[in-house]
């Protein structure tokens, strides 16, 4: 790494400088973190039976997937209405955060803060451009699941806050922790006995915390140390999402399980570019056996749903963001000033690329921009597209090719970072250079989508 990087190396003194300014390089984040979870105060809004309920960060992912369209609509314009009146103010923090990476790239002597950014892991620029050309070339078949979204929900236009409610009934169907696990260890089979063995491990020694509880934190999460097994934190809900949640941290659990069996301190840890392949390879394995196991036609379009939904969040939304981080990135580093003005432009662009052929790019959609916290670790959220085309890829290779392909991908999960991200890649077969796998990834979602199509016939 160190021989990698020496051009970048400046001298003891100014590296001691350029340290002693970490604390006013992390401002504009800080400010825009208190800004969006302190200062802006959210309106009121009608839920579903009529109540006045105060509109908030966490109650509006309720209400944009609400079956009351006037609730979605409510919510989208109070959330976003919120954030326009203060539209100067946050494109002052993120143009800070922009002219803060410029100054560290000029420092260190790279061609670009996009470069830069990337250098850290030694991912090649030409890994971000081909995710970004390989998703453009496929928006059409983004805007054909729009179009079936759009038929499914019998709207005449289907708007931005049309996007998140679901298109098919959920069914009912209640699974239990106990048939979550017994379907995960089927849905994981093809990794092989090995693998099985030490997932086992993860349901019989009280790696997994399961149950919501008073004063428990939300969500889930996998953690640990070097020294210690895994663990994980759930809130298990009885429900097939919970159950594809299992899968995911099961997949992040295991990785650092093989990682700190098999590598030396040092090595044993991996990149956030490598930590949701495992994780989403996980959710992948699950979806194929959940649809080969079913001929219930409600069960299989739930599943396709939840299928088509990652897809769209991960593979075509992140790569949107990271297209605008790169456009605003590209537009500072030629002298551009970043006005909210400017801004609201870039990205309405970006929203009118990927989804103006099938849906009404509602005005205040131009704001968005400005409540994307990840916009303030720079060049992050490619790294979630990535993950999930090379997860999908080696889902395919599993499937197909069996053994092989099992045994270098066992290999992978036990490499940590013995070498570099894209190295450890190519070892388990996805060259991330290559637009292959994302292009692989797209022809998984194109064979979902023509599944629900012709479920809807």
């Amino acid at each position: 790494v160190y021989k990698r990087q020496r051009a970048h190396i400046r001298s003891a003194k100014i590296e001691a400088i350029l340290a002693a300014a970490g604390e006013m390089a992390d401002a504009p984040g800080s400010v825009f973190t208190m800004i969006d979870n302190a200062d802006l105060k959210l309106p009121t809004i009608k839920n579903e039976t009529g109540e006045e309920v105060e509109l908030t960060k966490g109650n509006y992912q309720l209400f944009i997937r609400s079956t009351n369209r006037q609730v979605r609509k409510d919510a989208f314009e109070g959330l976003h209405t919120t954030f326009l009146k203060q539209r100067n103010t946050i494109a002052s923090t993120l143009g800070a955060q922009v002219k803060t990476d410029i100054f560290y790239t000029s420092q260190h002597h790279y061609n670009s803060c996009r470069e830069h950014a990337l250098a850290r892991y030694n991912i090649p620029v030409s890994v971000y451009d081909n995710l970004i050309e390989t998703v453009s070339g496929h928006i059409p078949l983004l805007n054909r699941y729009l179009k079936l979204r759009k038929r499914i929900l019998q709207l005449d236009e289907l708007h931005m806050y049309d996007l998140y409610v679901p298109i098919v009934e959920e069914t009912r169907e209640e699974v239990s922790y106990q048939q979550a696990c017994d379907t995960v260890l089927a849905a994981l089979a093809p990794l092989g006995q090995n693998y099985l063995d030490t997932l086992k491990q993860g349901f019989t020694r009280r790696w997994i915390d399961v149950y919501e509880t008073s004063g428990k934190r939300g969500g889930a999460y996998s953690g640990g140390a070097y020294s210690t097994q895994p663990f994980i934190l759930l809130n298990y809900q009885n429900n097939r999402d919970s159950m594809y949640t299992l899968a995911h941290e099961l997949g992040h659990s295991l990785h650092s399980f093989y990682t700190r069996n098999y590598q030396p301190y040092q090595y044993g840890d991996y990149t956030i570019f490598v930590a949701e392949v495992a994780s989403t390879l996980n959710e992948g394995l699950l979806t194929e056996h959940l649809l080969r196991k079913t001929s219930d036609r409600a069960v299989r379009l739930a599943i396709l749903n939840h299928s088509l939904e990652g897809f769209r969040g991960t593979l075509f939304r992140q790569t949107m963001f990271a297209e605008f981080e790169q456009q605003i990135h590209s537009k500072a580093e030629q002298g551009e000033a970043l006005t909210a003005d400017s801004l609201s432009a870039l990205y309405r662009a970006l929203i009118e690329k990927y989804y103006g052929g099938e849906t009404f790019i509602d005005e205040l959609i131009d704001i968005e921009w400005a409540r994307i916290p990840h916009f303030y670790s720079s060049f992050y959220v490619y790294q979630y597209a990535t993950g999930i085309s090379a997860a999908s890829a080696l889902v395919q290779q599993i499937l197909h090719e069996g053994k092989p392909a099992v045994e270098r991908y066992l290999k992978f999960l036990s490499s940590g970072s013995s070498d570099y991200s894209i190295e450890l890649l190519k070892k388990a077969g996805v060259d991330m250079t290559s637009p292959e796998p994302v292009r692989q990834a797209l022809q998984l979602f194109e064979s979902h989508l023509s599944q629900m199509e012709d479920l809807m016939q």
